[in-house]
């Protein structure tokens, strides 16, 4: 079999990482090119940039989503062009070389954009504490909501380097699990049941202009702008 049909775009794309994730978050194509290769495009936010002030900056949000964001948007789109032609010319060793960059790029688009999702204005909700079905099972797995909390700052905290710190879902053994990802990786790298219910972004880029390497400074404020209501409705809608 010719090596562009066992090394297809869609296959590729899958292989790092990103089914689970695009499946519940519905990100957006559009038509790019005549030949029908579709590319992504940044979000907009839910909420105006100073809309999560004191707890971030209108300045970071702006910069974080506009260029951080954007910047990986850009790239993963160039990446999954380069593949495309990689692929129909047979071209094994640039498929392969290509693979970091859709990770990175990709992951990068996908973090974010669950990340957006995860924050919220006070005056709309933001920081209020889950209820119902997802309340109920952060008590279970966690012992309470202050102590999932706790856990997800000390982990958040301890992380080396650049990464994310997230609430994730088990389908398969039907619980509540705390995770850190390295770089732009997502959760579901770290198993491919995991579903993220929320991500909060531990890159210097996110926290620094406000909090300087401060971090737990940062992870301490931000929860008083989580939208635990966009977590519930993943919950509620992935739970086994």
């Amino acid at each position: 079999m010719a090596l562009r049909n066992l090394l297809s775009r869609k296959t590729l794309t899958l292989a790092s990482g990103f089914q689970n994730e695009t499946k519940f978050l519905g990100l957006g194509l559009s038509a790019a090119h005549s030949r029908g290769l579709k590319t992504f495009t940044l979000p907009d936010l839910p909420y105006d940039y100073g809309a999560l002030e004191p707890a971030i900056s209108g300045e970071i949000m702006q910069i974080h989503h506009q260029k951080h964001h954007q910047t990986y948007v850009t790239n993963y789109n160039k990446a999954l062009e380069q593949l495309e032609d990689a692929t129909a010319k047979g071209d094994a060793a640039t498929v392969v070389k290509l693979q970091s960059a859709i990770k990175f790029n990709g992951g990068g688009h996908i973090n974010h954009s669950i990340f957006w999702q995860n924050l919220a204005p006070v005056r709309e909700g933001g920081g209020e504490p889950p209820k119902h079905s997802l309340g109920w099972a952060i008590d279970t797995h966690f012992g309470s909501f202050e102590a999932l909390i706790k856990r997800i700052n000390a982990e958040g905290a301890a992380l080396q380097g650049s990464g994310w710190v997230w609430l994730g879902l088990d389908k398969e053994l039907k619980k509540l699990v705390v995770e850190t990802t390295a770089n732009q990786d997502p959760l579901v790298t770290k198993g491919p049941t995991l579903v993220p219910l929320l991500g909060i972004d531990v890159w210097e880029h996110a926290y620094y202009l406000q909090y300087k390497n401060v971090r737990p400074d940062y992870l301490k404020n931000i929860w008083t702008v989580i939208n635990w209501k966009y977590a519930s409705e993943v919950y509620e809608k992935e739970s086994p």
